[in-house]
């Protein structure tokens, strides 16, 4: 489909080959620009929020993230008709990756630790023993349910109309009734 950059210059995508020099021009412009803009050091007085608040800089990022610029980067890093950008992109990526800690990017991409997770088990295990128990709890609260249906009686001895034994279809709660 040729390269995305062409929607930036033109209507119609255009190959690496097919670009005018202007093209190169406006796609290094953009590219110092991203540079430029992300390459501005933070300013402590200038950025007194709340702890947890987005600083400038991942304001600016998201940003980026949300034009789709960063999709275009991708594209240009791993594109190999577009290497004349490697540098371009590689100083890009290192600046917004500029206030973060390795550390703690590196242990995002891994999932719990194996505490963590011993932690969580315990902790689920623990929920489940309690939900069986409350479980059993209201299970011994019931009223016990007897079924109304006492059966079908016959007395015998007793003779119906007929010559037949009087049969009694109800429940018999006094036996001398």
């Amino acid at each position: 489909q040729g390269s995305p950059w062409g929607a930036l210059t033109a209507p119609s995508p255009q190959d690496w080959e097919q670009r005018q020099e202007e093209d190169t021009l406006l796609i290094e412009r953009i590219l110092l620009l991203i540079r430029n803009v992300l390459h501005v050091p933070p300013d402590p007085t200038e950025e007194q929020g709340v702890d947890g608040d987005a600083s400038v800089h991942d304001r600016v990022l998201w940003a980026l993230h949300i034009s789709g610029m960063d999709d275009l980067l991708k594209f240009l890093a791993s594109a190999q008709v577009e290497q004349q950008w490697g540098l371009h992109v590689l100083e890009i990526i290192s600046l917004m990756f500029r206030d973060q800690n390795p550390e703690e990017l590196a242990a995002l991409g891994q999932g719990p630790s194996g505490a963590e997770h011993r932690e969580d088990t315990q902790e689920l295990e623990m929920l489940r023993q309690r939900e069986l128990a409350e479980k059993r709890a209201r299970a011994l609260q019931r009223p016990c349910r007897h079924s109304r249906f006492g059966g079908s009686y016959v007395l015998q001895g007793l003779k119906s109309i007929g010559d037949r034994d009087v049969a009694f279809h109800k429940g018999l709660h006094n036996v001398s009734s």
